[in-house]
């Protein structure tokens, strides 16, 4: 734990006052075991901080079924392995049938009924990772078919479905959640509607998308400019390579939820009031960083750095406090900390973003 953690035994010396805690590490949440698959999730029950958004660590072994349900909040999903071929309907009675790769991402609104089965691509199925946009959302309060149906009386459904009531003798009595089945066809295609399709999809190709290049690694960001369905959640994908950092910035009006797919980094928040502290984050960790926080994530390991930055917003918004001294009068910044004009003339009137080592 100290390793994982060596700026909590030994803050930096500008580390100052209360912050509270900023980092869950999925491994030490509760793990839902299924036949055919895994959950685990981070909520405010285990990070209080981050009341806007919580996240679901899920993995479904080749062919395995996250039944069809629906929430009442949004979901955003990031493939992290293999492939899931999801299903929706719209309230138009729209359909939707995909399939989504390494890297790429699905939305469903609240209230959209969906499915999930990893296809066979992997032998060990699909791992990906759903961030829901409220804070005290649970894995288990998910509104499920079968729990609902096994709380309907069965002469209800024979008058709902126009059919016998023997039809319903083998629904089950309980929830299924995540259960195995046989891979999805290469093949499938959506049931024909008379509605037709919906008129946005449900995934988006983010691993197609192309990242910018930056002096210290990559970034790529998706919103609703982009991915249009997706109007509550937008995210960038940033790479670090060692010794570099994703520079000094802050996010105006959206709390940023963060996930750490590869390498080790640390970031310290500024919460204003003389108020500081430092974290350190490895693959696996969840992170928050509150509005308006001031905030840089830094690369201290000895490999790439990739992490997603998340938000409950239809874009995605920084202000970098390298853009904002440059453009600004050199005469007020050098009054507010006696910079040199060589410094000065160093400063970038674009965005960094990924900064290499000095």
């Amino acid at each position: 734990m100290v390793k994982e953690n060596p700026d909590l035994l030994a803050p930096p010396t500008t580390d100052s006052g209360s912050v509270s805690n900023a980092k869950w590490p999925f491994s030490l949440s509760h793990n839902r075991l299924q036949t055919g698959g895994w959950a685990r999730q981070e909520n405010i029950g285990v990070m209080p901080l981050a009341t806007s958004m919580a996240g679901v660590n899920m993995r479904l072994e080749a062919g395995a079924v996250r039944e069809l349900h629906w929430h009442k909040t949004a979901e955003w999903a990031y493939i992290l392995k293999g492939s899931v071929q999801v299903t929706a309907i719209n309230t138009d009675g729209q359909n939707y049938l995909g399939t989504v790769n390494q890297g790429d991402l699905w939305y469903f609104p609240p209230g959209i009924p969906h499915s999930l089965q990893a296809t066979a691509d992997l032998k060990d199925g699909a791992e990906f990772l759903l961030v829901f946009d409220d804070g005290a959302f649970s894995e288990d309060s998910t509104f499920l078919l079968t729990d609902w149906l096994a709380h309907v009386p069965k002469e209800v459904l024979a008058k709902n479905f126009q059919t016998n009531i023997s039809a319903f003798d083998h629904i089950p009595a309980d929830e299924l959640y995540i259960f195995p089945m046989e891979p999805p066809s290469d093949s499938a295609s959506a049931v024909t509607s008379p509605q037709g399709t919906t008129p946005e999809p449900y995934t988006f190709k983010f691993s197609q998308v192309k990242a910018t290049q930056l002096s210290g690694g990559t970034a790529k960001v998706v919103d609703s400019t982009t991915f249009k369905i997706s109007t509550g959640i937008a995210a960038a994908e940033v790479t670090v390579e060692p010794g570099a950092m994703r520079e000094l910035h802050w996010h105006p009006t959206q709390d940023e939820w963060s996930y750490f797919i590869e390498g080790e980094g640390r970031i310290t928040l500024f919460a204003s009031s003389g108020n500081a502290r430092t974290f350190n984050y490895q693959a696996g960790d969840v992170g928050f960083v509150p509005a308006s926080f001031g905030h840089y994530v830094e690369n201290t390991g000895n490999s790439t750095l990739r992490f997603l930055e998340i938000f409950k917003s239809d874009r995605f918004q920084d202000i970098s406090l390298n853009q904002w001294l440059a453009l600004t009068p050199p005469e007020l910044v050098k009054a507010h900390l006696q910079l040199d004009d060589e410094t000065i003339g160093h400063l970038s009137k674009t965005k960094p973003t990924v900064i290499g080592p000095a």
